[in-house]
């Protein structure tokens, strides 16, 4: 008796392509944390959208998500990884862009204090 050919099929149980969706669909860790350091009163009222879930109302700022409703979102901030990412939003400020651009040597050149003024 040969091998079943579909043995491979459960090495893959979740969807590789919605974990690559996922990951360009949302925002950077510095944009949501330059947004939730934005006081109260700058944040924007949620619009009304067609085409979230839950008419666009039901939003998770940390993990930049949109639930559909508000049973769905409360459960959402009981999960590990909602805690994680709160927890990492708490502390120092995440890497930038202007922050990899420096490290790889594409930054603003440092060329020391200044000697001579004219």
């Amino acid at each position: 008796m040969g091998k079943c050919p579909h043995r491979k099929v459960k090495k893959r149980r979740l969807s590789h392509k919605t974990a690559r969706r996922t990951k360009f669909e949302t925002k950077g860790d510095d944009t949501v944390y330059s947004e939730l350091r934005k006081p109260e009163a700058e944040k924007p009222v949620l619009p009304l959208d067609d085409d979230l879930p839950g008419m666009g109302q039901f939003y998770c700022l940390h993990c930049d998500r949109y639930f559909a409703n508000v049973s769905v979102r409360d459960d959402h901030f009981n999960t590990k990884k909602h805690k994680k990412r709160v927890k990492f939003m708490k502390g120092p400020a995440p890497h930038t862009q202007l922050d990899a651009d420096i490290a790889a040597g594409m930054g603003m050149p440092d060329n020391g204090p200044k000697l001579m003024v004219a």
